[in-house]
């Protein structure tokens, strides 16, 4: 009897551990399917970056520019190269990135002009010698003198007219500022983009992050119309609008009350807490207008902790293609996050993926973001292989 006693308890704590493993292994389940960022329906994504390729631009100290403002010759790309717009020239990628000179320290204090780097895989970059944009002695002078010219986001007509959005920065006011161009090379300059508004209401008002929408025509990513007039959303205290009919003179949609109408805002306790600043593009899909934008985390207990205060990640807003000012659709954890250490921490010590080129090139769509204020990274999405979301913390 004895024996049999103790075969008994050997039988039972054999059938505990058995089932305390299947419990932990279950447990693991749970937790790993909760960190799982799926993605809805209307999204983009998940967008997957390449391995071993990233960063795909960095600052190069080498690159030297003899600058019509400063007079002498400038290491116009020594310190960083970041926060990149992207377009299609032909069968070739073209990415216009902000490059930072060694003029100063700390973020803004720098001098930023606009370099273009051409690839046709998306990826492999050659990059040209001298900036294609810079404050120069010209009719926006008054604008981008000493700050430069900053995030740029491009977007092209369907005859082949591109249209830069991008904050002039004079470290007095920033302002969104437009530029045009044929060839990427030569930009012609056309001043801020409120200035005749309203006789002149918003021509001062800080402003910048400008995502004009387009549409797949034949494969081919351009400019669209919205309601019979161009659109674009902007902002980064919250997400507002302005229609167009040239594309260089915008008129900021106002509501009710005759002031800026907001379309959406920081939420307390989410990624975007802090910011919802404009990305690439918005793109006109079969679900409505979709917007990528960047969400800036808060520093204080308004944050989400399950990301580092201050951080900058990625979100997504759908919004009513017959009332674009409607949003229909909002993630609430955000697409894509910094994960690699050169996206955790450079100039931006907080982290940064900042997101503002998005390019459908050969069936997939590839985004091009800024990495802490440092270097510039690519992901990609290919529709045929829907993938998740960056995992969540």
């Amino acid at each position: 009897m004895k024996q049999l006693h103790v075969m008994a308890l050997v039988c039972l704590a054999a059938a505990f551990f058995s089932c305390s493993g299947k419990k932990s292994e279950a447990n693991q389940t749970a937790e790993q399917s909760a960190k799982t960022n799926v993605l809805p329906e209307w999204a983009l994504g998940g967008f997957v970056r390449p391995e071993g390729v990233n960063p795909i631009i960095q600052p190069r100290p080498e690159s030297k520019f003899n600058c019509p403002m400063r007079k002498e010759l400038v290491g116009w790309e020594e310190s960083d190269t970041f926060n990149p717009a992207a377009t299609l020239k032909g069968d070739t990628i073209c990415v216009l990135y902000r490059a930072e000179d060694n003029s100063a320290k700390g973020i803004g204090m720098r001098t930023s002009r606009i370099g273009l780097a051409e690839s046709t895989d998306g990826i492999t970059m050659v990059r040209h010698d001298k900036p294609v944009m810079y404050p120069a002695e010209d009719n926006t002078k008054e604008f981008e003198w000493p700050g430069g010219c900053e995030d740029p986001r491009v977007a092209m007509t369907e005859d082949g007219l591109y249209v830069m959005l991008y904050t002039a920065w004079n470290r007095e006011v920033p302002r969104l500022s437009v530029a045009t161009s044929r060839d990427l090379l030569t930009w012609e300059k056309h001043g801020p983009a409120f200035a005749k508004a309203y006789n002149g209401r918003f021509k001062d008002m800080a402003c910048k992050s400008g995502s004009i929408v387009t549409k797949l025509v034949d494969g081919k990513q351009t400019i669209a119309k919205v309601n019979g007039k161009y659109l674009m959303y902007w902002g980064e205290h919250m997400v507002a609008a302005a229609t167009s009919d040239d594309l260089i003179n915008w008129e900021p949609v106002l509501d009710d009350q005759n002031e800026l109408l907001g379309l959406i805002y920081p939420r307390e306790k989410y990624f975007d807490s802090a910011l919802t600043e404009c990305g690439p593009p918005a793109v006109i899909t079969e679900d409505g207008i979709l917007l990528l934008y960047n969400g800036k985390n808060e520093t204080n207990e308004k944050r989400d902790p399950r990301f580092n205060a201050g951080t900058y990640s990625a979100g997504q807003v759908l919004f009513d293609l017959q009332h674009p000012y409607q949003a229909i659709g909002r993630l609430d954890v955000p697409f894509f996050r910094p994960m690699a250490d050169f996206e955790k921490s450079g100039q931006y010590v907080d982290g940064t993926v900042f997101i503002e080129g998005l390019v459908f090139f050969k069936g997939k769509w590839y985004l091009y973001y800024g990495c802490a204020d440092s270097m510039v990274g690519v992901a990609v999405y290919d529709p045929q292989n829907k993938a998740d979301g960056d995992i969540l913390p």
